[in-house]
């Protein structure tokens, strides 16, 4: 689970471990913390790729981690275009690989 978690930054200093949770993503159950992000969970459980673009389909993950662009956007709980570097985990969210921008047509 912790393959990449950051335990001491150099700004933000040592982290505190959470309760463990379970999320779910493309229907797979993920091991997170509360406390974490989802695109923070999936990178400490290994998972970098987070979508792919409309486009070219280029692999896009974690870019500004503040919110600010659009590489980390999955469908969360049904709902597309969630910025996943800003939203907080919560046991048993869905979380699904979005593709091309999203719709709420697209929602399981």
């Amino acid at each position: 689970m912790d393959k990449f978690r950051i335990e001491k930054h150099p700004i933000l200093g040592d982290r505190e471990p959470g309760t463990r949770v379970r999320i779910f993503v493309d229907g797979e159950p993920v091991e997170a913390e509360e406390g974490d992000t989802i695109a923070g969970a999936l990178w400490a459980s290994g998972r970098v790729v987070l979508r792919h673009s409309p486009k070219y389909e280029q692999p896009r993950g974690i870019y500004c981690a503040n919110g600010r662009c659009t590489d980390c956007v999955m469908q969360v709980d049904g709902i597309p275009n969630i910025r996943t570097c800003i939203t907080p985990v919560r046991a048993g969210m869905q979380v699904v690989t979005q593709k091309g921008v999203g719709s709420l047509e697209e929602r399981p």
